[in-house]
């Protein structure tokens, strides 16, 4: 019998972390980022923070991409706009290639299976809604040794709306209230303003401040639960369901 609790994760940067991703920047440009002032973990996340804004711009716009797409074409004016003057005689299409390849390596942060295991024993059905693509996320779990349900695993490709588009959550939103006599299901993130998305599309909402330290409520608005560590927002979001009424 299915669970009438659900709790829908974002996975990477929540989670499964970036670090091997930077790290491996760091191994292959490191030393050439760092002769031009460039630190190689503050150029990831510009990297990171600028493929998602054109991801979501994209999307607004009607012309979705794939977000592994827009994160790969984005490498040489990332360079560029951190001050290499020559990007494409700074790094190889070769080393392009190798970071795109390290990135399939991403890990599970400390923490997560135990996060996602805590829900599951208190009778919660884990979701997992992702902008990367399939069989990518799927492989993130699958290495961690953290079983997930192919079902139970969705991207926004599948829709060609990105998130935080209100119309990407709301068909998940809407089929399992429909599923479960109208309860309202969780939505858990380590970005806030995708957890703030999905709340304003209707799911009570989640917050783990593991990615971004501060969560800025003045822009993003309250949480049902805030907490510094994936085990830890398990156990409020367990807490808070137990004591609502909309169990």
């Amino acid at each position: 019998m299915a669970s009438s609790k659900n709790v829908v994760f974002d996975i990477v940067g929540t989670l499964v972390s970036y670090d091997h991703l930077y790290d491996a920047i760091d191994r292959r440009l490191g030393d050439r980022l760092r002769a031009e002032l460039i630190k190689p973990w503050l150029l990831g996340q510009l990297w990171m923070e600028t493929a998602e804004r054109e991801y979501t711009n994209l999307s607004i716009a009607g012309r979705y991409a794939p977000y592994a797409e827009v994160f790969e074409s984005l490498f040489y004016r990332i360079l560029w706009m951190g001050g290499v003057q020559k990007p494409r005689d700074f790094a190889s299409p070769e080393d392009l290639a190798w970071i795109m390849e390290e990135y399939q390596k991403l890990t599970m942060r400390p923490g997560a299976a135990e996060c996602v295991q805590k829900l599951r024993d208190a009778g919660f059905t884990v979701w997992a809604f992702t902008a990367a693509d399939l069989k990518r996320v799927g492989g993130y779990f699958a290495k961690a040794g953290v079983d997930l349900p192919a079902e139970n695993l969705l991207s926004c490709d599948s829709a060609g709306v990105g998130k935080p588009d209100l119309a990407a959550y709301k068909p998940l939103l809407e089929r399992l209230k429909a599923e479960n006599d109208g309860k309202t299901p969780w939505f858990a993130a380590a970005h806030m303003w995708d957890v703030s998305a999905a709340r304003t599309a209707g799911f009570k909402g989640a917050y783990c401040t593991v990615l971004e330290n501060e969560p800025l409520h003045n822009l993003f608005g309250d949480m049902d639960v805030v907490d510094d560590t994936l085990p830890g927002m398990a156990e409020k979001i367990i807490a808070a369901q137990a004591a609502s009424y909309d169990v």
